[in-house]
């Protein structure tokens, strides 16, 4: 599996490198902080894809906010989505609260919206989005047509990097990468 992980790596198309995906970054952390500073919201890092942008995000936002996590995946270090797992529900109570979930990309946008369904169930007061990548394409699920909170857009092929994985390795390469071929 080492082997082909590193020619994947090898092969890949670079689309983002570490510089540009630190600005986009720090775009959004002053778009959040504009919006969600007054608001003491609870921010949940959809794992484990959002973990590496939810690392270097967090930081930037200089405001009162409150950090906990679910897991909830479709892809399940494979290469296409299947029916949504949970794994982990937040631990902190969402009822009346103004929830901002993270999440590494935004691609056809099933998990996104069952996660913001149960957060809704949940009682939170709203609920938003910031995704680090969208990719641009025509199958999005038509109750999340676009995140609140965007950093960068990428083409319709398979992304890996920054969070984002190539069967379950990969989520820490230094940008984000196309699968060649993809």
């Amino acid at each position: 599996m080492i082997a082909e992980v590193q020619q994947v790596l090898a092969q890949a198309d670079c689309l983002y490198d570490r510089n540009r995906v630190q600005q986009a970054i720090a775009e959004l952390a002053q778009q959040i902080t504009h919006t969600l500073a007054d608001s003491n919201p609870l921010v949940l890092c959809v794992m484990n894809g959002a973990l590496v942008f939810a690392g270097e995000l967090l930081p930037q936002l200089a405001f009162p906010l409150q950090v906990d996590y679910l897991h909830a995946s479709r892809y399940r270090e494979k290469l296409a989505g299947a029916d949504l797992q949970w794994k982990a529900y937040p631990s902190i109570a969402l009822v009346g609260r103004v929830v901002l979930l993270l999440d590494d990309i935004l691609d056809e946008g099933d998990t996104l919206v069952q996660i913001r369904e149960y957060c809704l169930a949940q009682q939170a007061a709203s609920v938003l989005c910031a995704v680090l990548v969208d990719k641009r394409h025509e199958r999005r699920h038509p109750d999340l047509p676009r995140a609140d909170f965007t950093g960068l857009e990428a083409p319709d092929r398979y992304l890996f990097g920054y969070g984002m994985d190539y069967k379950g390795y990969l989520r820490n390469a230094p940008g984000i990468y196309a699968l060649a071929g993809s």
